[in-house]
């Protein structure tokens, strides 16, 4: 027999009970105003208030703080508060190797916010408690004969409960949002695998990378000229014109080194799709949603407020531009961010793991900080090309561990095919990005760039262990079979019996950064006896049948006046460093 409900319109919200003691719903609660009343009921003694449709509040015409709407459909972020506030020491510690020292403070401050907001979940269940009896107190008031002062006397004990329960839930609410808020500036939880101090390990070198960057230039017997001397000389850049187009770190590409940039790409997906069918190419898009950005460890600004991201503010339609807006867009940093968002609010099968993808795409970077000799031309700009790499693997060490080394060993790969001296390093806690637990660093030596703390060495790539710190944040989950049970075959009709959900980990590695790749395959590849830049042979199928790069030939009056002043400041140059007998 079905268990009658009581109408929508005869449910008090109040004193929580259905005319005619049926079933109490919550979920269908109503003011009191609809309470249906017996005939000889007494006047209520409190004053009810008539509930009526809400009209929508208008929009000011002016507010000085903006706000940003969040889609629907943004991930819920799951966060291990247990983890930081059984452990306050750890995170502590954590951000002072990290060097995060404005968050040093922070897993105490969530320990003891949580402290106050269980205290009044504690005081919320109490009193949820009392409303619970009255409610049974309040019951045969319904159903028969009853003394007036008496009902009216529990209404209100009632009515006094409900309203100590919301000033509890708007006590506890801004506690839960501030614990929330402060758990995602947490740094991710360092790798045992990470070298202690500052420094980071030296793990390997490649191409003779370990004895080119010791012996000086001198004793070599070469030249060196930077990349962005040979970019003029050899008409491949133009940053003067990008600077009158867009302005300080974007640039022009033309002749080879325009389809230089198209080689790399080429080259870096084919040799990581043609592994197998592992690897899935993707083309993702380069903007983004914000909290899709954050999710991931990329923030709009650092630790010190400098803008590190370009954001897109979009006012939403009738409201001035300090008003309220549409989600936050942003120029994505890498394709790790939309790759990663691929997979955000989605459940995965074990038998999925591990999932790989690689793809290209333009980056774009705010790179705030120092500028100097040492990251002019193509080593610092504000947007480049990259083909970068992102795989979800099972939550557990070997599976992760395998994925990274394979990431390390593709990079590899590429960079000893394209004869360029590198070396290989375990980074330190203080160089790790927000999202990473473990990061390897494969550094070229640039010889335009000697003189640089760091002795010519410049960074190309980077592989990193991000654990559940992407997955938590971006709602992404595994269900994981029990243990000893064998995957059915084809799709399966629903969860096994047993299975558990976790939140898989997720491992990143740049495949190809194009513009410091290219500037180190021009500073390696020119031969100053010829006077032309040799292309890799792995590039060739993409670079329309040229294997050099020769200098152009003048062909306006201007440009052979600049030749010839150029000749003859060398030729002057090499008089004057000619030893006299």
């Amino acid at each position: 027999m079905t268990r009658p409900v009581a109408p929508r319109s005869a449910i008090c919200l109040s004193c929580r009970i259905g005319v005619g003691g049926r079933q109490w719903q919550p979920q269908r609660s109503f003011s009191c105003t609809y309470r249906r009343r017996r005939p000889d009921q007494e006047p209520e003694t409190t004053t009810t208030t008539t509930t009526t449709t809400p009209t929508p509040t208008p929009t000011p015409t002016k507010t000085t703080t903006p706000t940003t709407a969040t889609p629907s459909i943004a991930p819920r972020a799951s966060l291990n508060l247990k983890h930081i506030r059984t452990q306050p020491e750890l995170h502590s510690a954590n951000c002072q190797a990290r060097h995060v020292h404005h968050h040093i403070d922070t897993p105490f401050e969530i320990a003891r916010l949580h402290q106050s907001w269980q205290k009044l979940q504690d005081e919320a269940k109490t009193l949820q408690a009392q409303s619970h009896q009255l409610t049974r107190q309040l019951a045969p008031f319904v159903l028969g004969p009853f003394a007036p002062g008496v009902r009216n006397q529990r209404l209100r004990e009632a009515r006094d409960v409900k309203q100590q329960l919301a000033r509890l839930t708007a006590a506890a609410s801004p506690l839960k949002a501030r614990i929330d808020h402060l758990a995602l500036q947490l740094p991710n939880l360092t790798s045992a695998e990470t070298p202690a101090g500052a420094e980071p390990r030296v793990v390997g070198y490649l191409n003779d990378g370990e004895t080119i960057s010791t012996a000086p230039s001198s004793s070599q017997g070469r030249r060196w000229k930077s990349h962005v001397e040979l970019g003029a000389d050899f008409g491949l850049m133009d940053f003067a014109a990008a600077a009158t187009t867009t302005g300080w770190g974007w640039y022009f590409l033309t002749n080879e080194a325009a389809l230089l940039e198209q080689a790399l790409v080429q080259y870096a997906l084919q040799t990581v799709v043609g592994r197998g069918a592992a690897w899935t190419a993707v083309a993702p898009p380069s903007i983004v949603y914000g909290h899709v950005a954050a999710g991931c460890g990329f923030r709009p600004r650092d630790q010190h407020g400098e803008q590190q991201i370009y954001t897109i503010h979009q006012p939403a339609p009738g409201t001035e531009a300090g008003g309220g807006s549409k989600p936050e867009l942003c120029l994505a940093g890498t394709a790790e961010i939309p790759l990663a968002g691929m997979l955000a609010n989605r459940v995965l099968a074990a038998s999925d793991l591990p999932r790989k993808l690689v793809g290209a795409s333009r980056c774009y970077r705010a790179e705030a900080g120092a500028r100097g000799a040492d990251t002019k031309g193509l080593y610092r700009v504000h947007e480049f090309t990259k083909v970068e790499m992102l795989a979800w693997t099972a939550p557990d060490e070997p599976a992760t561990t395998a994925v990274f080394d394979e990431m390390v060993n593709i990079q590899a790969n590429l960079l000893t095919a394209l004869r360029l001296p590198c070396r290989i390093l375990e980074m330190a806690a203080p160089e790790l990005g927000a999202s990473a637990a473990r990061k390897r660093d494969i550094e070229v030596w640039f010889p335009s760039r000697r003189a640089h703390p760091t002795r010519g060495w410049g960074e190309v790539t980077s592989a990193s262990v991000c654990l559940d710190y992407q997955t938590r944040r971006l709602a992404t989950r595994v269900r994981l079979r029990p243990a000893g049970a064998a995957a059915a075959p084809g799709p399966a009709p629903g969860p096994a019996p047993g299975s558990t959900m976790a939140w898989p980990y997720t491992v990143n590695g740049t495949a190809m950064a194009v513009p410091r790749v290219l500037a180190a395959l021009l500073e390696h590849g020119w031969d100053p006896e010829r006077d032309e830049v040799r292309i890799p042979a792995v590039l060739w199928p993409w670079m329309a049948g040229r294997r050099v790069i020769s200098r152009r030939r003048p062909t306006t009056e201007k440009e052979k006046e600049k030749e010839k002043e150029k000749e003859t400041e060398t030729r002057s140059g090499r008089e004057r460093r000619r030893p006299v007998p």
